[in-house]
């Protein structure tokens, strides 16, 4: 792997360098201790994975991620600070980061999120190898049969297959798929009219399924928070806010769970079909 590493603290950016470079998990072809100069340097580099602080000067962290994935969006940015303002992690998430690691420094952590990071972008290399083959043997648009495996596998990951909200949610993501239309572009009464029963009981039932998806994606997280599918959906099906809710309110710090976004969660299901 290829990295490149942003902080405005010189002894940050060797620290980090010399721990990159001892576990021999890659090379680091460039630094900056500001982020309009590692806005530029990214863009000509092109490295695949950049450890970059949230308070920089210039030009902050998450305003430079954001630059960055508008124009090459496979790079992968893994934030390191000490700001610990729940909102502001929040916004390092919703702008693109793939894990927040908080400063001081940690040998171990660096190096286990910088590894599942580093086989995340392989395991990406490879599936879109397998897509182009398939791709380039049959242009075909794929079987209907198939697109619903994907959702149900999806949904098995939440463990949602067993509720009642479940065949609703999958009847709506089929007609979506079949008319190429977002869940936003849509009457929801005339969605529910696919469904034949009431739009308050059909969203009462996707409520309660996805409310129990939201649920156990938070028992995942504070099992293991670096769990690659608890990193990928709570970010793609939910937003980092309601998990974070979530998880406090089963640790017994909130009163209150997460909310659940139903658009949010169908976009993300959406993507899993666009992705495979």
């Amino acid at each position: 792997m290829r990295y490149y590493i942003i902080d405005d603290d010189v002894n940050i950016v060797k620290i980090l360098t010399n721990l990159i470079e001892e576990s021999k998990s890659g090379e680091v072809i460039g630094s900056s201790n500001d982020g309009e100069t590692a806005l530029s340097e990214i863009l000509i580099y092109n490295p695949d994975i950049v450890l970059v602080d949230l308070l920089l000067p210039k030009l902050d962290g998450n305003s430079l991620v954001r630059e960055v994935k508008l124009l090459k969006p496979g790079i992968k940015f893994i934030m390191i600070s000490q700001v610990s303002d729940v909102k502001l992690v929040e916004d390092s998430y919703n702008s693109g980061i793939e894990f927040f690691i908080s400063k001081p420094i940690n040998k171990i952590e660096v190096e286990k999120v910088t590894s599942k990071v580093a086989e995340k972008i392989e395991i990406e290399n490879m599936l879109n190898n397998i897509k182009k083959v398939f791709k380039d043997i049959n242009p075909h648009k794929k079987p209907q049969d198939n697109n619903i495996k994907i959702i149900k596998h999806t949904l098995s990951n939440f463990g949602m297959l067993g509720e009642k909200g479940t065949n609703d949610i999958i009847k709506i993501c089929m007609h979506l798929l079949e008319t190429k239309k977002s869940f936003e572009e849509c009457n929801f009464n005339e969605l529910c009219c696919i469904i034949g029963d009431s739009p308050k009981t059909v969203q009462q039932r996707m409520r309660r399924a996805i409310k129990s998806g939201l649920t156990n994606l938070a028992y995942i997280g504070i099992e293991d928070y670096y769990n690659e599918s608890f990193q990928e959906y709570s970010k793609g099906m939910f937003d980092f806010a309601s998990v974070k809710a979530e998880m406090d309110y089963i640790k017994g710090k909130n009163k209150t769970g997460g909310k659940v976004i139903i658009s949010k969660f169908f976009e993300g299901v959406l993507l899993q079909c666009e992705d495979y």
